[in-house]
């Protein structure tokens, strides 16, 4: 095992610099098409960065599901799945990596971290029920809500303080809690959710700390915890970093001191091992069992979940991996990189960086857009135009109507510049530096949007907008003055 300083290397300038712990064996070809086929492409796609062509997209920022490498052990570990309907040894071998990494003794694969969040929702929400949690993600309040759930963010003070030095911003409001129960009522509170991290406000980490009081909370009342694990790598690694009490404590027992204080931990194995799939896990036979059926009639049987049997042998080995701290410091090590080096720069970003991406903040960026016209999406957009990057929402396109119809405002409205694990190079972070910072000296020209198409449900993923002037027009055309022809 290696120290926390692996990842960072001092050069003789003392400039702290991200150093890949690993070599390239594999490539992919990328492309950077000229920037008027670029808007062309963002106004076919709906100026949506979902819908673009990944033949159009230079750096795909949009997020880490699924898109993290592979090691050559685990794709290694592909060729020897067991290929059987039922009691594959693929998945007890996976059941294994969960008991020794998670440590948690009952398994159920599901295909990938929504479905278990279908699951679980399935299993344990009723109407009128009231779900506390450090803050939602968007399928996690979809599931909830059709089970006729509501969500009650009890976040800390510090959580929607974008630029500040606070390490915590994930952490659960105790007091909020205590008064959350006492107002709902423990019958009508099935779980507290905490997230690791918190996606949508950055990818900010809660402390250790802070979940052994919400565990003491929960154990008063009588309330189950669950564990949103699918950032836990990075949380840990944070943790590692920022709280005392852990500094010299291994990542695995870090991750096993966290996933210890949960009753059940789901995780999406697109992001937590750099594979495809996911799964629910704990201690409980009661609780298993209250779930079990659920995956044999949503999932597949409760040997592979829904999951082809050699991404579960993935799986296994990325979740060992996930205990490796030249693994999961990578992503985080290149995030703090790109946000020091564009706070350094001016533009605003969220401080201090967290887990999954670097996050712009697009209010700020774009402070003559209101918020009713998009301001992360347009920003979205007009990233991509000027580069090829594709990032995503993360603010009000992301939210959902009231019932009445209008937009439900986001608290924040962020880009979100996604680093999936050992995918990016330092060259192309200093390009993505370079290509925002142009941007944020040009921000008069961006302007907003406004749907042409909205879905009902998830509108993010498949809605269509378009600007509500020409103002992308009139950026590509100083693009060109102060590129010429360049890309």
């Amino acid at each position: 095992m290696t120290d926390s300083s692996s990842t960072e290397i001092k050069f003789s300038n003392g400039q702290k610099i991200p150093v890949e712990l690993h070599k390239v064996r594999m490539v992919q070809k990328l492309y950077l098409k000229p920037v008027e086929e670029r808007l062309d492409a963002i106004e076919k796609g709906g100026y949506n960065t979902f819908l673009l062509d990944t033949r159009n997209v230079f750096l795909d920022m949009l997020t880490d599901s699924g898109t993290n490498a592979m090691s050559d052990n685990q794709v290694s570990s592909m060729l020897h799945a067991d290929d059987a309907y039922a009691g594959s040894q693929s998945f007890y071998r996976m059941e294994t990596a969960v008991r020794e990494v998670f440590g948690k003794k009952y398994l159920l694969p599901v295909h990938q971290g929504r479905a278990a969040e279908n699951i679980i929702s399935q299993a344990f929400i009723r109407p009128g029920d009231v779900i506390p949690m450090n803050y939602h993600f968007t399928t996690t309040k979809a599931h909830m809500e059709l089970n006729g759930g509501e969500i009650l963010e009890i976040f800390t003070d510090e959580a929607l303080k974008l630029k500040s030095d606070f390490p915590f911003k994930g952490n659960i409001d105790i007091d909020k809690l205590k008064a959350t129960i006492e107002k709902h009522g423990k019958e009508h509170i099935p779980f507290v959710r905490m997230e690791a991290s918190t996606n949508l406000i950055g990818g900010q980490p809660f402390s250790i700390q802070n979940m052994r009081e919400v565990r003491k909370v929960a154990d008063q009342y009588g309330i189950l915890v669950v564990l949103d694990a699918s950032l836990i790598g990075e949380n840990v690694w944070l943790v590692k970093k920022r709280e005392e009490e852990f500094r010299n404590v291994s990542v695995g027992e870090i991750l096993a001191t966290m996933c210890g204080l949960a009753d059940i931990v789901y995780f999406s194995s697109r992001k937590v091992s750099s594979s495809r799939g996911g799964g629910i896990c704990t201690n409980s036979k009661e609780l298993y069992l209250k779930m079990r059926d659920l995956v044999v009639l949503f999932e597949g049987f409760t040997t592979y979940g829904g999951i082809s049997v050699r991404e579960i042998e993935a799986m296994a080995v990325g979740l060992y991996e996930t205990t490796d701290e030249t693994v999961i410091s990578q992503s985080p090590s290149f995030i703090e990189y790109a946000v020091n080096e564009l706070d350094r720069l001016g533009v605003p970003v969220v401080t201090p960086a967290g887990a999954l991406g670097c996050h712009i903040n697009a209010m700020e960026f774009l402070d003559h857009v209101p918020q009713s016209e998009y301001p992360a999406g347009a920003l979205a957009a007009a990233l991509y135009i000027v580069s090829g990057i594709r990032g995503m929402e993360r603010g009000t396109i992301s939210s959902v109507r009231d019932a009445d119809g209008n937009d439900v405002l986001a608290d924040v409205e962020l880009l979100r510049l996604a680093f999936p694990r050992r995918v990016f190079t330092l060259s192309q972070t200093m390009f993505v530096v370079d290509r925002v910072n142009w941007l944020y000296q040009n921000r008069e020209l961006v302007g907003g949007l406004e749907f042409t198409d909205e879905p009902a449900v998830l509108r993010f993923f498949n809605g269509r907008l378009k600007p509500t002037s020409d103002w992308p027009q009139k950026l590509v055309a100083r693009f060109k003055q102060d590129f010429g022809e360049s890309l």
